[in-house]
């Protein structure tokens, strides 16, 4: 509610509610490695300790894991070239070895599919 002094005058009686804000006030910069960590860190642990760790907001965190979701969804077929010696040793050991532009992650039996997805993902963004 505003009061009139004078003619060109505005007061407010009381404020009810005062914000602060400290900093520069700019949008953090996240590049798309630290987004990727950030993601898989989150699924590590929980979206909320994540979140607390890195000042972020959960929804952000969430949305970061929908975004990388799409993007590994969109990325269609890959070729695949199987190694006759190399498989049989794999399946010997019963493991699962992805090769993703450079790198190699080795997946054994049972690994948890939400942390072998948050892996897949921060690797392949990070190449």
């Amino acid at each position: 509610m505003l009061m009139m002094l004078g003619d060109d005058v505005l007061m407010m009686p009381s404020a009810r509610r005062i914000e602060v804000f400290t900093g520069s006030g700019r949008r953090r910069k996240w590049n798309s490695e630290l987004k990727a960590q950030i993601v898989a860190e989150s699924y590590a642990t929980s979206v909320g300790d994540a979140a607390a760790r890195h000042s972020l907001s959960k929804t952000q965190i969430f949305t970061w894991r929908r975004d990388a979701q799409r993007a590994a969804e969109a990325a269609g077929f890959a070729r695949v070239e199987v190694d006759d010696a190399g498989a049989a040793a794999v399946m010997q050991r019963g493991l699962i070895e992805v090769r993703l532009r450079g790198a190699s992650v080795s997946i054994e039996p049972g690994a948890d599919p939400a942390m072998v997805t948050a892996i897949l993902m921060a690797l392949r963004a990070a190449r």
